[in-house]
């Protein structure tokens, strides 16, 4: 833990969202780098509104949702102030083709929690979102695919490295860079023109959104366990959707506790051409199922400084693993919506210890990176954009350390 007194970061947080708050009634994520609206960023915003007292997360929400398609899509982007900026891009003006986790579940329940008005058609809107998730073709191991890496939030996860073309990121003597973290600023410029490749691959419905992906349909164990974890918290609301819902969570969840190897849950599905998966990388998105299968061996793993553990959050990646590396984009640093949900996984579970632990590496992070996007879980030094929104998440940690 650093010396920062608590409030002065409750007041930080507080500053920094005032600051990101945009008409019609959302947070930029940061105002340079994401002017936009973002899904799983506002359902986050939504959990610091609320520990703010603030009924701003209920707005929040209902604009990210606010653009849903008829049979439940929801899209992961919102461009209100520039709708035809990326419309080229999309092939649709102000929204995107794909989704990203459905925190709306988690955030509606944590809005009512505090007391604040949850407008009865937005729960619907919320139920909507899942029910079509859970329309997905299934992979063989009944998990629903996503259909870009942006979909998981997780974009260049070593987990998904098995999709990216061999040709891509070979170094000029031979080898793949996937198999040389030496070469990680090689292969992180792959995926970025990977991830842009994907979106003109998508398959997509008469509205325009993805219902499919050949070049790209992974059984992510993160997410499934995220739309299971959702669906039990809207069920919880006891609906007339409620036993839909429950339904839902406990076919996932046996699709999901099937997938632990023993080290960490394999993602289902492989590339199309038969190549060995990655998904059995230990990431820390890998260990979202904790959500919904917690085992003690996978908390232990979390804090031990041998694997997951670290001074400012939960490595990205097992310490042990050959793409571990704390400084670089999704191969290893601490990013606050990952330790948020995982500190949230060890207080359901009982596990007081370990729910201290994460949140007070959180706070520590978040103070230490000036609020930044992500940081080296080692040395706290921030990076990507600073600040960004939902390190903001660290006030929502406090109560976790009282």
């Amino acid at each position: 833990m650093t010396g920062t007194n608590h409030q002065q970061l409750v007041d930080r947080v507080s500053e920094m969202m005032d600051r990101a708050w945009r008409d019609p009634g959302f947070c930029v994520p940061n105002q340079d780098t994401y002017p936009h609206q973002w899904l799983w960023d506002s359902c986050f915003h939504a959990m610091i509104w609320a520990e703010l007292g603030s009924d701003r997360g209920v707005t929040e929400v209902q604009h990210a949702l606010a653009n849903q398609a008829a049979d439940g899509f929801v899209p992961h982007m919102t461009y209100w102030n520039a709708p035809d900026l990326h419309a080229d891009y999309w092939g649709r003006s102000g929204i995107s083709t794909i989704t990203q986790p459905p925190m709306y579940g988690h955030a509606i329940v944590g809005l009512a929690l505090a007391d604040l008005a949850v407008p009865p058609s937005l729960v619907e809107q919320a139920v909507n979102g899942l029910l079509h998730l859970a329309r997905r073709p299934r992979t063989p191991g009944n998990l629903i695919p996503v259909f870009h890496p942006w979909e998981t939030g997780c974009d260049d996860s070593a987990r998904w490295d098995a999709w990216l073309p061999v040709d891509a990121v070979m170094s000029p003597d031979g080898p793949a860079a996937a198999a040389l973290p030496a070469n990680g600023e090689r292969r992180q410029a792959a995926w970025r023109a990977e991830k842009t490749r994907l979106v003109g691959t998508l398959i997509r419905s008469d509205e325009g959104h993805a219902v499919g992906n050949p070049a790209f349909a992974v059984g992510s164990v993160g997410f499934n366990a995220l739309v299971s974890f959702n669906a039990r918290e809207l069920a919880a609301i006891n609906g007339p959707w409620a036993d839909a819902l429950h339904d839902l969570a406990d076919e996932l969840d046996d699709a999901v506790a099937a997938r632990w190897d023993g080290r960490t849950w394999r993602d289902d599905g492989g590339p199309p051409d038969g190549q060995a998966t990655s998904g059995a990388i230990r990431t820390l998105d890998g260990l979202l199922p904790l959500l919904v299968d917690p085992r003690a061996a996978a908390f232990a793993d979390l804090v031990h400084p041998d694997g997951f553990g670290a001074p400012f959050g939960p490595r990205g990646a097992h310490a042990d693993e050959p793409s571990y590396d704390p400084a670089r984009y999704w191969r290893g640093p601490s990013w606050p919506q990952l330790s948020y949900l995982l500190m949230i996984a060890a207080e359901r579970a009982g596990e007081d210890v370990i729910t201290a632990e994460v949140a007070a590496s959180l706070v520590a992070g978040a103070e230490t990176s000036g609020l930044a996007e992500f940081w080296n879980p080692e040395t706290g030094a921030g990076a990507g954009a600073i600040p960004q929104t939902w390190a903001g998440l660290a006030v929502c940690a406090l109560r976790r350390l009282a």
